[in-house]
């Protein structure tokens, strides 16, 4: 017997309610006052992906569209944690990209790349000098601006105490630090529905007609239907199934990728150490006994293989607390987001003999991680180019914000703004064109971004 009940209307409908999907509707209420919104997904809000973030944000990145990009968001998320009196717990240690070798100059021009060349901006620090600011965590507004580049490793290792002796260069983007994505994705809900935005439980199993839109919805309640005049599809890791349901064919792709945090209970990683990567690729250290089982299998064979950089590691929670976090985004194999989670129960351990490369007082916690770990995954949507997709999409009255990868809740913000807009017809800035579908247009572009790092850490 069908449940049908009535189908309403509603003026805008945004599929997905993670940190990206709210972003879009908090902006819609608030910025451009629009009525009678709604978030439309079948979980609690930000329990899929956005629960996995791993709560960073910065503005480096080697091209001059996406730098533009993150520091638009930055700004919004320093707007939102100044008028909720600090709830985000913004702090801003920043990023340390590490390296063994002396003179970095293609990671140093891609710099300039990403930033210009503008006086100040990047600062090389190849003595010990007494200008240099070290990391500081809280309060975010007392952090410096621009880049450090050092490359004086008595400089390194007064600064950062916890790092290998071997490290030879530190590029310590300032503009970054860490967040709380559940607090800032719960602030917004709390606006959305102060401006009579509502979330609606559902699954969207079909959309017809063009503008108004024909939504078919299906919960434990039954099937219903709602008219929308336009949508947003901000559905995450499932971007390609709504756009099927328009006739698009997206062209993302999904990566699952895993990361662990812990309580530091040796004092490992000091509580002021930035967010610190690891570029250079490594081998992992086994025992001739581990490193032969390992080898005879083909799925883990990877693991005895030279593997990539990219090893992150960062203080976890309060800057007076315990927890640290790890990750390593090495898998680069494509995912279904309808399957089971492709967790892999020897993550844990490749991570730390990775990570206590960089940080030797990890090793202590290989084999004897501390109870109440937590080892958990999520899946990277990702254009081939890793940039996100953003505003009209191919189908009139229809728009995306998605494929964010792993920078979802850092840029959650501009977004979401930058995706209003496009719905209400507002401006958005210069940047904002290449954002979108038109820039597979520009074949110059297209070639920049094939040879440039995806640079999704």
């Amino acid at each position: 017997m069908s449940n049908e009940k009535k189908s309403e209307s509603v003026t805008v409908a945004v599929i997905g309610a993670g940190s990206v999907g709210i972003a879009v509707a908090y902006y819609l209420v608030k910025e451009h006052k629009v009525k009678n919104v709604v978030l439309i997904d079948p979980r609690d809000p930000m329990s899929l992906t956005s629960a996995q973030s791993g709560e960073n944000y910065r503005n480096w990145w080697p091209h001059p569209v996406m730098t533009a990009f993150t520091n638009h968001g930055i700004d919004l998320l320093e707007q939102i944690d100044k008028e909720s009196a600090g709830r985000i717990n913004m702090t801003r240690g920043g990023y340390a990209l590490v390296t063994r070798r002396s003179n970095p100059e293609d990671l140093i021009q891609d710099l300039y790349r990403g930033y210009g060349d503008g006086p100040g901006i990047i600062r090389i620090r190849d003595a010990l000098t007494g200008d240099y600011d070290a990391p500081l965590r809280s309060p975010w507004s007392s952090a410096p601006d621009g880049v450090d580049v050092l490359t004086n490793q008595e400089l390194i290792r007064q600064t950062f105490p916890s790092y290998a002796p071997d490290v030879a260069a530190v590029i310590h983007i300032r503009r970054a630090g860490s967040i709380s994505a559940q607090q800032l994705g719960q602030y917004m809900l709390e606006q959305i529905k102060a401006e009579g935005g509502r979330l609606i439980r559902a699954e969207v199993k079909a959309i017809t007609g063009q503008s108004p839109f024909t939504l078919e919805l299906s919960s434990d309640s039954g099937t219903t239907t709602i008219q929308a005049d336009r949508i947003v599809n901000a559905a995450g890791p499932f971007l390609r199934d709504i756009g099927a349901m328009l006739g698009e064919d997206i062209p993302v792709k999904c990566v699952y990728q895993q990361k662990i945090a812990f309580q530091d209970r040796e004092g490992a990683i000091p509580r002021n150490m930035p967010f610190t990567i690891d570029l250079d690729g490594q081998t992992l250290a086994w025992s001739d006994e581990d490193r032969e089982i390992l080898d005879s299998d083909p799925a883990s064979r990877h693991l005895v293989s030279p593997m990539n950089g990219g090893i992150h590691c960062r203080p976890d929670g309060a800057v007076d607390g315990t927890w640290i976090k790890l990750g390593w985004a090495f898998n680069d194999a494509e995912s279904d987001p309808h399957s089971e989670a492709p967790v892999d129960p020897q993550y844990p351990d490749t991570v730390l003999r990775g990570a206590s490369r960089l940080n030797p007082k990890l090793a202590n916690y290989i084999g004897r991680l501390p109870r109440g770990a937590h080892h958990y995954g999520g899946y990277y949507t990702m254009t081939e180019e890793n940039w996100p997709l953003i505003g009209q999409s191919k189908t009139s009255g229809s728009f995306i914000a998605g494929a964010l990868s792993g920078y979802g809740s850092m840029a959650a913000t501009c977004t979401g703004a930058l995706c209003a807009a496009a719905v209400v017809g507002a401006p958005v800035p210069v940047y904002a064109k290449q954002l979108g579908f038109e820039r597979y247009d520009d074949h110059e572009l297209m070639a920049q971004l094939a040879s440039q790092s995806k640079g999704a850490l």
